[in-house]
């Protein structure tokens, strides 16, 4: 679920923190994925097929763009997302939920396929969006690439959505810094926010729209003082209500160390001899798409050497016109030049 009504009050109270991008806008970043998500949209856009298959589409597109992938997988629940848990189960048809972290059989094929496909990816210790926002703000990634907009009140700087691809779909970027920036709240307040409009982790006031709830935090800062004055009659407050626990979780979520990340080339064969010897793909399908995708990023990147090619060649032009004639002194205290923050991951 993530957070009821977060995209449509971010979207109508600040505009300014949403931009539309090209999935090629991403090329050569490092984009961490919750991927319980990715998994659940093959599984909801194609029950009668295997998500593996819908995963190593995924992957491979993002591979002959550049960009560098890190999947994350979900660990153990916190307690207080069981009910949530359960309700979902329940919608889907399933016997009961998983709230014990151990590892499916779904989830053992899944990190056999991206082993296979050279690609990384780290167990959360908890929710996996909640870890996926620790290595962003950490630099180990650049961006999170979730649908869940939870992402955001667990700390991630650079949230994207849609990043599936398509043709007619934009990439939706979103950032908190300028979220808070134009709501005029921190991240403290923010995290209140969320679950004022309803989170995974307890139950909300009822009758709360986010731009009731967007004013009482903006008045009142914290959920201690926005209970003293709501309206308890047209509002009332939940019994045994669990927000301290909610906001705990949010702020201060468990941390992992991050496995240094490295990224290999797709084993062809292996993966002919996982998805379709084992899992039933056909093998003329699994054999074309990775001859498009060794074609598809040969081809790109051939685009952007003639570009930084074409690049060069007018900077070259520009510098020859305004020739230098005299090497000025470097000042006595210059100042060092800004390094990028993300880690520098090893890659063949």
């Amino acid at each position: 679920m993530g957070i009821t009504k977060l995209a449509d009050l971010i979207r109508f109270n600040a505009p300014d923190a949403i931009c539309h991008k090209d999935i090629s806008d991403y090329t050569g970043k490092v984009i961490a994925l919750d991927t319980s998500i990715v998994v659940n949209q093959f599984r909801a856009a194609t029950p009668t097929l295997s998500p593996l298959t819908g995963l190593f589409f995924r992957t491979l597109t993002l591979l002959e763009h550049d960009i560098k992938p890190v999947f994350v997988f979900d660990g153990k629940p916190p307690e207080e997302k069981s009910a949530v848990l359960e309700k979902r189960a329940e919608t889907s048809g399933w016997k009961s939920s998983n709230r014990t972290g151990t590892v499916s059989s779904q989830t053992k094929d899944c990190l056999h396929l991206l082993k296979l496909l050279g690609v990384p990816f780290i167990q959360a210790p908890g929710d996996a969006e909640a870890l996926c926002a620790q290595l962003e703000r950490d630099g180990t990634v650049d961006a999170v690439a979730s649908e869940d907009m939870d992402t955001l009140p667990f700390g991630a700087n650079v949230l994207i959505r849609q990043l599936n691809a398509k043709r007619d779909s934009e990439v939706v970027e979103y950032s908190l810094p300028k979220v808070l920036e134009k709501l005029q709240i921190s991240h403290e307040e923010f995290v209140d926010l969320c679950i004022l409009l309803g989170c995974d982790y307890c139950d909300k006031i009822t009758g709360l729209g986010p731009k009731k709830a967007l004013t009482l935090i903006q008045k009142h800062r914290k959920i201690e003082n926005v209970v003293v004055h709501v309206n308890k009659q047209t509002h009332p407050i939940p019994h045994f209500w669990k927000y301290k626990e909610a906001r705990k979780l949010f702020l201060a979520a468990p941390q992992t160390v991050a496995p240094e990340l490295a990224w290999t080339e797709p084993d062809e064969e292996a993966l002919v001899g996982f998805l379709c010897h084992t899992k039933r793909v056909k093998v003329e399908r699994v054999r074309h798409r990775m001859e498009k995708f060794r074609q598809k990023r040969e081809s790109r990147r051939n685009e952007r050497e003639k570009e930084r090619a074409l690049g060069s060649c007018r900077q070259t032009q520009i510098m020859d016109f305004f020739r230098v004639t005299r090497k000025r002194e470097q000042p006595v205290e210059a100042t060092e030049p800004l390094r990028n923050k993300r880690k520098k991951p090893n890659s063949t």
